[in-house]
């Protein structure tokens, strides 16, 4: 696989989940999929963030929860690259490509210093991984 650069963008937050999307190029993640996202994170147990990554071949959705305080949960979800909102559960060992890492990374770091140094919930929430193009 030849490495593509893929923007990596915050979508913005509903409650106490943040959405951030991932898009070949300079491109965005399509509405469909973004939408459908959305919609899996409405039943989380805990605080956490969503990806709508739209990737070269399929309409990748992994919705993240933080439990018990330290760890990360996460449901990984699956679409056809020509219906992005046909999202699909996904039983599979993988945990995330390097795009993802990124938000995750940051999502983590963020979670450390807001929440389980800072015992501060809302600064967590309130911050976000800035555009990027990774």
């Amino acid at each position: 696989m030849a490495y593509e650069p893929r923007r990596i963008a915050f979508l913005g937050r509903e409650g106490r989940v943040k959405h951030y999307g991932i898009a070949l190029g300079y491109g965005e993640a399509r509405p469909r999929l973004v939408d459908a996202v959305r919609r899996l994170s409405a039943d989380l147990p805990g605080p956490g963030f969503t990806i709508a990554h739209d990737a070269a071949t399929a309409a990748l959705g992994i919705v993240y929860w933080w439990a018990n305080g330290n760890e990360i949960h996460a449901r990984y979800f699956f679409a056809p690259h020509d219906d992005p909102g046909a999202l699909v559960p996904v039983q599979d060992t993988g945990m995330a490509c390097v795009w993802e890492l990124e938000v995750i990374d940051f999502e983590r770091r963020a979670w450390l210093r807001d929440v389980l140094e800072d015992d501060d919930l809302e600064a967590y929430l309130g911050r976000a991984l800035d555009e990027a193009l990774v």
